[in-house]
């Protein structure tokens, strides 16, 4: 073997002898050299990421470290911890050492500390480096206001206030004045209504005790215990419905609003709601020593007021508290569906300049040419329930920033060019002996739509939305058909009148109903065309609506007394007549009394801004149409027992009979009349009713022109015997009298001419002779007709008649007669629609 292999297996030797003596270190150690291990540095090996977490420190041991939580910081398990067995988190040193900032401080915990303030009236002392009572009532001048006496206390102050002076039991508020005047039922317009007195007792009472007075009568109620009284006192009053006039609407109004400013800082809650079956409330409450900020949002079902604190709160002293509300009453709207009469043009146009801005539409319900007709300015009605909406801020006349109202309207109607909605509050200022009425003063629409209005108001008040309907325009062709058929009608019911009262042979009772229904009728057709919508007058405007009252009523009674006539005509006996003095009566007196009991009982009912006829306010228009519609209802049941008995009585007559319609003609003409006369005032409804539309106006005006044309017709042109009257009458000036010549002599011409007058004088007198005696016999046929039903000659049947005279016989009962099934008396072979006798 050579040297070269034994060097080489030498080295090879060596280098496995040094791989076998390589020392292996433990965890924690590293090794130096190859016999040697020394220490890591496990705390500083990771850089700037420290190996025990946030908030510690590292200890670095040999072979191992462990932590420790930084001041301010405690561990998870033990003092010392390893990332895998603990970490730190705060130590809330407020909590583990209550006492550590000392007496009246305030301890705040901090990350890895804490801070130390004093509480509220104390302050840092310099002397002692303490916190130190402050003596409000000694540093600040004039703390609990001028009615309050200041009594300072460890930490804090209170304020005691004067009689007359309340702070609303906030101690460390002002003391302002509290007046209970408004709550005295003699010097509020409120005394006036029935059960208001109760409320206002009880509020009165409440407030004597705020106010430290001598003068309250049992102990303080609390804010909650007041709030339902209040309430239940409303709904009692409410349910009652005896709002009867705008004063007191305004002393109910008013007594709410100040109920709620003097309930509502003594709630508890900051949010307080209650609902009634006649309101809902919603009161929110703000108490601190600064004034509160921010928006506030009150709603209910039927309406919702947006505003702000600083609203509320207002520009004044501080009281220590804020307060908003809203309240709804859910069924005032019947009472206050009035008071219209200051929605005048000035009323508008005084914030024209506003609402321009703001809402285009806002001035569109009023009539800007104040030359116009009055009777195209619009009439209003309640659209929303109303709502008091009410702040703490004393003075609500002139906001800076407005308060939005949205209401929910009535019935889902969308604005038209016959109708928009307008927002209104309830004004106590217009004319204070009227007590109050609707005002636009400083209300503006936002926007509207079918369901909903909102209003922006720069003051508080109560507020409603009101319906603006405008009436239908007086056009050209309305007024020409209007004076063109009236006219006609006036023509036909004086032809009317003069043939009912100078044809002789159609005179009766029933022709005495006729003539005074056409009197009634024609007078009111008169005063209709000149002075319905002359309203400019309003003295002139009341008498025209009363004639029209009185007259139109008038013409229902003479038709209700045409169908008792015609009831004792076929019910009772044959040829009935009625006393002129019971016609009389009831065709004049009664209307008559109805419009002086109207007149005496609401005077302002008799005229209206669009036409001189009665009002809608308060069921005026019921004196017209409750007394109607009992006539119509009353001449209804007579036409039905009429034709009723006509028809069981005529079933058993013989065929022959078919001229026998004497009171069916009469029945059928005077159902008609009524149909028109009653079909023209249900449109009438609609015409003077704010829903007037152009159709129904169209339709009142047709039907009132033809009333007095059917008339003529029906009475005058079908009838046979005024037709032969009037024949008589237009041939008399129609046909030229024909010239009687005598002889003619030369000798004696002036003899002549005497002869040929006398014999023309003696014949004139032998013709009215024989008028005279034919009127004579028309007479004594009439009086016969009266006594004796059936003047003929006729065997009458056994048991069916007793013969009066030669030719004629008298029935016992009109039952007998219609039974009868022998030859028929003359008269009733000659009865018909032409000949028969009125």
């Amino acid at each position: 073997m050579g040297s070269r292999t034994l060097l080489l297996i030498l080295g090879l030797h060596f280098t496995l002898l040094g791989n076998i003596k390589a020392i292996d270190c433990p965890r924690g150690l590293i090794a130096k050299g190859s016999q040697q291990c020394d220490d890591t540095d496990e705390c500083n090996e990771w850089g700037s990421t420290p190996p025990c977490g946030s908030n510690t420190t590292c200890y670095n041991t040999y072979g191992s470290f462990y932590c420790h939580c930084l001041p301010g910081f405690v561990s998870t398990t033990t003092f010392k911890f390893t990332p895998l067995t603990g970490e730190c988190k705060d130590l809330n040193e407020c909590v583990q050492k209550p006492q550590i900032c000392g007496n009246n401080t305030i301890c705040l915990n901090t990350i890895g500390s804490y801070n130390c303030r004093c509480q509220p009236g104390f302050r840092v002392s310099t002397d002692t480096g303490r916190c130190a009572d402050i003596d409000e009532c000694n540093e600040t001048t004039g703390i609990c206001g001028v009615g309050g006496d200041c009594q300072n206390q460890k930490g804090s102050y209170s304020c005691l206030c004067h009689p007359g002076y309340s702070n609303y039991d906030n101690k460390q508020a002002q003391c302002s004045v509290l007046t209970c005047d408004q709550f005295k039922a003699n010097e509020t317009p409120g005394q006036t209504v029935p059960g208001l007195a109760g409320l206002l007792s009880l509020m009165r009472n409440s407030c004597l005790v705020l106010s430290n007075s001598g003068d309250a009568a049992g102990g303080r109620l609390t804010g909650e215990v007041l709030l339902e009284n209040v309430f239940t006192e409303m709904d009692s009053l409410l349910s009652h419905d005896i709002l009867s006039n705008s004063r007191e609407v305004s002393g109910l109004l008013g007594t709410v609003e100040d109920a709620m400013k003097l309930i509502g800082p003594q709630l508890r809650d900051n949010h307080t709601t209650m609902e009634t079956d006649h309101t809902a409330t919603e009161l929110a409450v703000r108490r601190g020593q600064t004034p509160p900020t921010g928006p506030i949002s009150l709603a209910n079902d039927n309406a919702r007021l947006d505003t702000s604190w600083e609203t509320a709160t207002g520009n004044g002293t501080y009281r220590g508290f804020a307060l908003a509300g809203l309240v709804c009453y859910k069924t005032m709207e019947k009472s206050v569906n009035n008071s219209f009469q200051y929605l005048t043009d000035a009323d508008a146009d005084t914030d024209a300049d506003a609402d321009t801005d703001t809402d285009t539409d806002t001035d569109t319900d009023t009539d800007t040419d104040t030359d116009t007709d009055t009777a195209s300015k619009p009439s209003y009605q309640i659209s929303s329930k109303v709502v008091t909406a009410l702040v703490s801020n004393p003075a609500t006349e002139h906001l800076t920033q407005p308060v939005i109202l949205t209401f929910k309207h009535l019935q889902v109607r969308a604005e038209s060019s016959e109708m928009n909605y307008t927002c209104v509050f309830w004004s106590e200022g217009h004319v204070h002996e009227e007590g109050g009425a609707w005002s636009r003063r400083g209300c503006t629409k936002v926007t509207s739509n079918a369901t909903h209005t909102v209003c922006s108001c720069t003051h508080l008040s109560s507020f409603a939305v009101l319906m603006a309907l405008y009436p239908v325009q007086n056009t050209f062709e309305l007024r020409l058909l209007t004076w063109l058929g009236l006219s006609v009608s006036v023509v036909c019911l004086l032809l009317c009148i003069l043939t009912f009262w100078l044809c002789r042979s159609i005179q009766g009772t029933r022709t005495t109903i006729h003539l005074h229904l056409c009197v009634c009728l024609f007078i009111a057709d008169l005063v209709f065309l000149s002075g319905i919508s002359h309203t400019q007058s309003k003295g002139g405007c009341r008498v025209v609506a009363g004639l029209l009252h009185l007259f139109f009523l008038g013409s229902f009674s003479w038709m209700l007394l045409e169908g008792v006539q015609l009831y004792l005509m076929v019910v009772l006996v044959f040829n009935t007549t009625i006393r002129p003095l019971y016609l009389y009566a009831v065709g004049y007196g009664l209307p008559l009394a109805i419009v002086i009991i109207s007149a005496i009982t609401y005077p302002d009912g008799y005229g209206t801004t669009q036409h001189c006829w009665l009002s809608l306010e308060r069921g005026f228009i019921w004196s017209f149409f409750g007394p109607v519609c009992t006539i119509i209802i009353l001449n209804v049941f007579f036409f039905i027992i009429t034709v009723w008995r006509l028809a069981q009585k005529f079933s058993s007559l013989n065929t022959n009979l078919s001229n026998l319609h004497k009171i069916k003609v009469f029945t059928v003409t005077a159902v008609a009349q009524l149909c028109v006369l009653g079909t023209m005032w249900i449109f009438g409804v609609f015409q003077f009713q704010e829903e007037g539309t152009v159709v129904m106006t169209y339709l009142f005006t047709i039907l009132n022109s033809l009333q007095g044309a059917l008339l003529f017709i029906m009475h005058c042109l079908l009838n046979k015997t005024v037709r032969e009257e009037y024949g008589k009458f237009l041939s008399c000036i129609c046909t030229p009298q024909k010239k009687r010549y005598s002889e003619f002599s030369t000798t004696n011409p002036f003899s002549s001419q005497s002869q040929v007058h006398t014999h023309t004088e003696r014949e004139r007198e032998r013709e009215r002779e024989r008028e005279r005696e034919r009127e004579r016999e028309r007479e004594r046929e009439r009086e016969r007709e009266s006594v004796n039903l059936c003047p003929c000659s006729i065997v009458c049947p056994r048991g069916q008649g007793v013969p009066k005279t030669q030719g004629s016989c008298r029935y016992d009962d009109i039952t007998k007669l219609l039974q009868c099934t022998s030859l028929l008396p003359l008269p009733f072979q000659a009865w018909s629609v032409e000949n028969v006798p009125y």
